[in-house]
């Protein structure tokens, strides 16, 4: 696929970004926000590792669900539907439902708090404004229209979190080793796998699967296999970026909030002391940001949860049908329920991603045996690299869940 003169052909790349990036700003929502917040104030500089990690363990598992919906031409949901017996597929689909509850839980309560801090007004309020923006978007809008709409939420948010690193002014030399060097404790456990649960998310292997068909991808097992590259820069950048968004509001919080030993309860404490430690610029683009951050990745979750719905119930992902604009916003409603009762909605985001991190095992091994079935798979087939590689993800991720499971029971977090 190079062009002429043996010249990689970046005018045929550029035309194939985009997927990937719709993916990366579910993994920078407001969930993300509070267990990054938790764990930079809490622990500093220390989970920078977990981000890292994520993004790796990210990359591995995106490109094979990218990999998949190439291959099979359906998604993830609908391959489950095919592969698995009914009562098998019923289960699982069930699990990735609660999945998307709880991160439609992160998208709207995030979305909800970044409206509050720019303009006051009240939290129910503003997560009616971020749904019907969402629904606005994904009904009124072209696919392709919503892809540019999200590229930009995703360097407006990546730009606001740049300007406040520049303003915080965090060490570089006691951060820089906590990028790649892992340290854990029972102490840091529930924030290491809330982070896990936050960057690695079940709906997004699920969307990847699915809007990777927005590409023409050819005909012949020859074509796809030379245009799967294209899906494989798509992805990298796109979690590369998404690695140095997350980072970033790790390196925030530390700085900011570690730093001065402030202990943060909530979203809105931490906008409301960012700006006395470092300045009301750095307070409003936090607001900003997570305003962005919430509508994106609500527009994602919701493409992501009407793909679950249609493709486990067999029915055609239309959006003049009645079921597809009920799937649009059906999850959203425990989201409500939960503002209306005014629980603590700092400490149900970092629950949320727990679920999420909960899933992820219920997702990840249906991919794998999806992506090893020669049958469907074809040349596609997971090599035994790749196969091992994502075998060994799954397992850190269980036995994550593991230890997150016994520290609870036991009153250890």
């Amino acid at each position: 696929m190079a062009g002429a003169g043996g010249r990689f052909p970046f005018k045929t790349l550029l035309s194939f970004l985009g997927p990937g990036f719709i993916v990366t700003v579910g993994f920078i929502d407001p969930g993300n926000w509070a267990t990054n917040i938790e764990g930079g104030s809490r622990f500093g500089y220390q989970l920078l590792w977990v981000i890292s990690l994520s993004t790796v363990m990210l990359i591995v598992i995106q490109n094979m669900a990218a990999k998949l919906g190439i291959a099979t031409g359906k998604s993830l949901a609908v391959n489950i539907r095919e592969r698995f017996s009914r009562p098998v597929s019923s289960f699982l689909g069930a699990t990735i439902v609660l999945a998307c509850v709880a991160t439609d839980v992160a998208e709207l309560i995030g979305g909800a708090i970044g409206f509050y801090l720019l303009f006051g007004i009240p939290l129910w309020s503003g997560a009616l404004l971020t749904v019907l923006l969402e629904v606005f978007l994904i009904i009124s809008q072209r696919y392709h229209r919503i892809e540019v709409i999200i590229m930009g939420f995703l360097g407006i948010i990546g730009l606001c979190y740049l300007v406040e690193i520049l303003i915080v002014k965090p060490d570089w030399a006691v951060l820089a080793p906590a990028i790649i060097i892992p340290s854990v404790d029972r102490s840091s456990i529930y924030v290491a796998v809330a982070i896990l649960g936050a960057v690695v998310m079940p709906h997004n292997i699920f969307l990847h699967s699915n809007v990777i068909h927005s590409r023409k991808w050819g005909v012949s097992e020859g074509e796809k296999m030379a245009l799967l590259r294209y899906e494989k820069i798509d992805t990298s950048l796109a979690m590369f970026m998404g690695w140095l968004v997350n980072s970033s509001m790790i390196i925030v919080a530390a700085a900011v909030f570690s730093g001065n030993n402030v202990v943060v309860d909530s979203i809105e404490q931490a906008s409301a002391t960012l700006k006395p430690l470092a300045g009301p610029l750095a307070g409003f683009l936090f607001a900003v940001a997570l305003v962005f951050a919430g509508v994106g990745s609500s527009v994602t979750s919701s493409m992501a949860e009407v793909n679950v719905i249609t493709g486990f119930l067999g029915k055609p992902e239309d959006p003049r049908t009645l079921l597809y604009r009920i799937s649009v916003f059906v999850t959203a409603i425990p989201s409500f329920t939960i503002i209306l009762l005014g629980l603590d909605t700092f400490r149900v985001l970092i629950f949320s991603q727990v679920v999420l991190s909960i899933q992820l095992p219920f997702t990840l091994i249906p991919l794998l045996i999806l992506c090893r079935d020669r049958n469907r798979m074809g040349r596609f087939r997971s090599r035994r690299l790749e196969f091992v590689a994502a075998v060994i993800i799954s397992a850190v991720v269980i036995v994550l869940n593991i230890y997150l499971l016994y520290s609870t029971v036991t009153g250890e977090v």
